[in-house]
């Protein structure tokens, strides 16, 4: 277990990236707004920042299997796991309703050979943009 005030959030958003990649489940601890703390067991599947410069992490909940955004900076601990995923995530031509008031997307694209910490600052630099 990664405890993140033990690392920079750098290195743990390196870290999640990776496992989005590999496509490994992650086991986080997480501060909810009302303050307390919740175990869950995700699948990312996709990682974007807010209007307001939140690092938001997308992701598949194993328990419910819903989809459910994370804030990186309430993250207390994590665990990426070896296995795969197995939450089928809704079908891309599926209608749903999406609340998108106050959230900003960057779309970066990346070398398919391009490392994980290379990716973290494309990210970084895209954003500064």
């Amino acid at each position: 277990m990664r405890h993140t005030a033990n690392e920079t959030t750098t290195q743990t958003l390196t870290r999640l990236i990776k496992a989005l990649d590999a496509k490994h489940p992650v086991t986080i601890t997480y501060t909810k707004t009302d303050g307390t703390q919740t175990i869950r067991t995700i699948e990312i599947y996709d990682i974007t920042v807010s209007a307001a410069g939140d690092i938001l992490i997308k992701a598949m909940d194993r328990e419910t299997g819903e989809s459910r955004s994370f804030r990186l900076d309430r993250l207390v601990a994590y665990t990426v796991h070896r296995t795969t995923y197995t939450v089928t995530r809704p079908a891309a031509d599926e209608p749903k309703q999406r609340t998108t008031t106050g959230l900003a997307t960057v779309t970066v694209l990346y070398p398919v050979d391009c490392p994980a910490t290379a990716r973290v600052q494309l990210l970084a630099d895209a954003l500064a943009a």
